[in-house]
């Protein structure tokens, strides 16, 4: 069968000249060395500094929020004024 050891054979050039992906990552900061452990140090929050943070980010998902109705009650507002406009129903 021709085509069957076709495509194997095709297959096995292709996996013969795919790229090492692994050597992509090697010069990067962690590398793949498993026993190199990394320590993280973070800065100490204090709750009200993490209730600050909460308060912030719950501000600026209301204002987003807000503007998004708003731009899609205008465009809405507009769609509507075109259709009566250009009797397109």
């Amino acid at each position: 069968m021709p085509l069957g050891e076709s495509m194997i054979s095709s297959l096995k050039s292709n996996k013969s000249i795919k790229l090492d992906k692994t050597s992509r990552f090697k010069k990067t900061l962690g590398g793949y060395e498993k026993n190199k452990r990394h320590e993280f140090n973070f800065p100490k929050a204090s709750p009200e500094l993490l209730e600050q943070i909460k308060q912030k980010a719950q501000k600026d998902y209301k204002r987003k929020r807000l503007i998004s109705v708003i731009l899609f009650i205008i465009l809405f507002s507009v769609l509507i004024y075109a259709t009566f406009y250009f009797n397109i129903i």
